[in-house]
């Protein structure tokens, strides 16, 4: 006969250990499950999330508090078992085809970034003004500031994209295969910047020019005009010579900002926010809306068509109606 064994008299307890000991790190690569720390100058440390941890997830750019074998040495393995406040969360809405019953997947991209460098290239292939206003949509939503970087200026001028944005303000820097790059090493100083960009625009062909060490792979351009995915993880590379990191990003080919508000994708074009202003409540600013002040605000010349009609498009593509150019 079995006998059921009586309930134990001590209390279940979630008390969990405060990790008085623990060593603080910055978490500058991720593979498969794996995570890569920086600990003071030490050797890099290999950890895994701790249990209590639960779902949150680690990212390249949290900084991250580790116990048990933070040596560095081969073999050893570290445990997270906090992750401090993140400053910033970068996201994007994964592509369609990574989507759940309960609608497209949100990735958080890097954390703790300070600035967003948009890298695109005049030419080869051609720079897509769609996907630099996504960008910027989501830099200013996750309060990061962006920076335009140029790429292959000895192919094609930067006039007709520089005009593209001329009411932002938006701060740029030029690239050449041989030119200075002085004031980009100026523009990173003493920032935590996430470059982001489609493949092929010479974003890992930067970073190994920034980075001699970084040996990323670099890829070309296909017969369509489309680059091919190089970088396959994002990893955070400290800048020689100079304060600063920067963190690599797999090259992407969409966006998606389903996770940003609508009124929160008004905020990433400021050339069209005073326009607003003799909208009636709750304008949808759309172009079925009889009322919306936008369309007079344009053709009085106080901003872009085109601006216009890529915010427009970015708002029907929060539905999933569009995509971005």
């Amino acid at each position: 006969m079995r006998v059921r064994p009586g309930r134990s008299s001590r209390p279940r307890t979630r008390t969990r250990p405060k990790h008085d000991d623990a060593v603080d790190g910055f978490v500058f690569a991720v593979d498969r499950g794996r995570y890569t720390v920086e600990v003071g100058d030490d050797a890099p440390v290999t950890a895994m999330r701790a249990r209590e941890l639960g779902r949150k997830s680690v990212v390249v750019g949290d900084r991250v508090s580790l116990v048990g074998d933070t040596s560095g040495a081969a073999g050893a393995l570290a445990r997270i078992v906090r992750i401090a406040e993140r400053t910033s969360v970068l996201r994007r809405t994964a592509d369609d085809d990574d989507t759940t019953p309960e609608g497209r997947l949100e990735r958080v991209v890097v954390a703790n970034a300070d600035q967003l460098v948009i890298v695109s290239s005049l030419s080869d292939p051609p720079p897509r003004t769609g996907f630099i206003d996504r960008c910027l949509v989501a830099a200013y939503d996750a309060d990061i500031d962006p920076l335009l970087c140029l790429t292959k200026a000895d192919l094609a001028g930067p006039d007709e994209v520089l005009g593209y944005y001329a009411e932002l303000d938006l701060p740029h820097v030029l690239v050449r295969p041989d030119s200075d790059l002085t004031a980009v090493r100026e523009r990173l100083a003493d920032r935590v910047s996430v470059l982001v960009g489609h493949s092929g625009v010479g974003k890992s062909t930067l970073v190994n020019r920034l980075v001699p060490d970084a040996d990323r792979a670099v890829g070309v351009v296909s017969a369509i005009g489309r680059g091919r995915h190089t970088s396959t993880s994002a990893v955070a590379l400290r800048l020689p010579g100079v304060p600063g990191w920067i963190i690599d990003t797999p090259g992407v080919r969409s966006f998606g900002l389903a996770h940003v508000s609508a009124e929160s994708l008004l905020h990433g074009f400021p050339d069209l926010v005073e326009g607003t202003v003799d909208c009636p409540p709750n304008c949808e600013h759309t172009p079925t809306e009889a009322e919306c002040a936008l369309d007079a605000w344009v053709a009085a010349g106080n901003a872009d068509p085109r601006r216009l009609a890529s915010y427009r498009r970015l708002l029907a593509s929060r539905a999933g109606a569009d995509t971005e150019n």
